[in-house]
């Protein structure tokens, strides 16, 4: 780590422990915008991070916005700073301008997709977006469309189409995104290669929740390790009982395995879309969330539950991250699709590359 990514890294830090209060994380939950949060993140440069300057961007690398995420999972930050960052990088990859301001990206399935049909003034959109990142909060929308002639990639308002509120597990806006033949003046529409786009989106994504979650499981260690060493019982403190040491040498040993995974998926996207080491490191990552939560919940006892407590905003969202940009079941898949593909002889080479 450089001396900028440390200045950046302690700058970062001071204002999610200054700003990401418990309440701030509640009221968030409730559907209240994070106002102060971001436009702190943007005064300080932070929302641009890993574009080049000639394209809007602070110049900083995809290890500094890795580096960011992670304290963001950290301390549960209730803004759409991760969906900015693959929004800004998909454009940047497009030569396009990049924004400061609240983007999110309707990832392309099955169920998700717009069909546009070019008018006079402006293009006829129909078709919908589906579990859309904090949708209401953003001031533009990136999806993936087809026209009569071609995939395009379709930069929006999600104002202009009809919003559907919801949530994930920890409360965070999953909307959906509707547009019934809406004539829309102001939207930009870039000719693509669909199947990268979809690559690009997917595998920046599942790194983005990766250090998110790494991020959220230090939190969670440092959560249980306080309140052992607070909390007395038969006039000692729990960190005394064997018990208690052993599940908190276990659940440090989950975090451990799990930053290593983080950074071992960081390394492998600077070094290009390489999905054995990412589908890897997904795949551990969500195995470590699996095993670390009910862990933290059993040393907190029931207090973790709790309103009251910050516990369950941290685990909450390590269960829902887990299921987004692929669960283990997804990653692993992939990684046999990939054997299958090397055949017999790419067996050896598969399971020694890295």
């Amino acid at each position: 780590m450089n001396d900028i990514t440390q200045m950046l890294m302690q700058s970062t830090t001071k204002i999610l422990k200054d700003v990401c209060t418990k309440e701030l994380v509640n009221e968030s939950e409730q559907g209240i915008w994070a106002a102060k949060l971001w436009c702190t993140l943007a005064d300080s440069g932070m929302i641009t991070v890993g574009v080049p300057e000639e394209l809007g961007g602070n110049g900083c690398s995809y290890l500094d916005a890795f580096s960011i995420l992670r304290l963001a999972g950290k301390y549960s930050a209730p803004v759409p700073l991760a969906e900015t960052f693959l929004g800004n990088w998909l454009l940047a990859d497009l030569g396009e301008q990049v924004f400061d301001e609240p983007i999110t990206v309707a990832y392309p399935g099955s169920e998700n997709g717009v069909y546009l049909q070019k008018q006079e003034d402006g293009w006829v959109i129909s078709g919908k977006a589906n579990f859309v990142p904090w949708a209401r909060f953003a001031k533009r929308m990136i999806m993936l469309g087809r026209t009569d002639s071609e995939d395009v990639l379709v930069l929006i308002s999600p104002e202009q189409g009809r919003i559907e509120h919801g949530k994930n597990l920890a409360g965070e806006a999953r909307d959906n995104v509707i547009f019934e033949d809406r004539l829309v003046k102001e939207c930009r529409v870039i000719p693509v290669d669909a199947k990268t786009v979809v690559n690009k989106l997917l595998y920046s994504g599942a790194v983005a929740r990766i250090v998110m979650m790494a991020g959220a499981l230090e939190r969670l260690l440092e959560l249980c390790a306080t309140y052992v060493t607070e909390r007395t019982q038969f006039g000692k403190p729990l960190h005394r009982f064997q018990a208690v040491q052993h599940q908190l040498a276990l659940l440090a040993g989950e975090s451990a395995a799990a930053s290593t995974a983080a950074d071992y998926a960081v390394q492998a996207f600077q070094n290009g879309f390489l999905s054995q080491e990412i589908a890897m490191s997904k795949i551990k990552i969500n195995e470590a969330v699996g095993a670390a939560s009910p862990m933290a919940h059993q040393i907190h006892g029931a207090i973790g539950f709790t309103y009251e407590h910050t516990l369950h905003q941290t685990t909450r969202r390590l269960w829902s991250w887990r299921d987004e940009f692929g669960t283990e079941t997804e990653w692993s898949e992939k990684l046999a699709e990939e054997y299958m593909e090397n055949g017999r002889d790419g067996l050896w080479p598969f399971l020694t590359r890295s």
